[in-house]
């Protein structure tokens, strides 16, 4: 286990986030703990998927996995995840459109 300072915890969450999927996750585990056939069904993907991108929000350290019986619950690894998620969801930005395409890459 590692413990990482501010801008390369930053950096992590960006690459997790960048991909709608992961981005997805993210915010229905914001609202509520979920189980990865559920996750897979509501956002329509496989269940192979989910548990691929699971794995990245894991070793991102973003979500963790909760043993619940036979079965395994995720939710945020941090409380404050779920908050700093919503806070984004009210930044307004003024995109250019010839700098970066929505898989990230820039163009200038």
């Amino acid at each position: 286990m590692e413990t990482l300072t501010p801008a390369p915890a930053l950096a992590r969450f960006g690459y997790a986030a960048s991909d709608p999927t992961r981005a997805r996750v993210l915010l229905t585990l914001s609202e509520a703990p979920s189980y990865p056939s559920d996750l897979a069904e509501a956002l329509g993907v496989s269940r192979q998927s989910m548990s691929n991108h699971l794995t990245c929000l894991r070793g991102c350290g973003l979500v963790v996995a909760v043993p619940d019986g036979r079965r395994t619950r995720y939710e945020l690894a941090d409380p404050r995840l779920g908050h700093a998620i919503r806070d984004l969801l009210g930044v307004v930005l003024a995109v250019d459109p010839s700098c970066c395409a929505p898989d990230g890459a820039c163009f200038a």
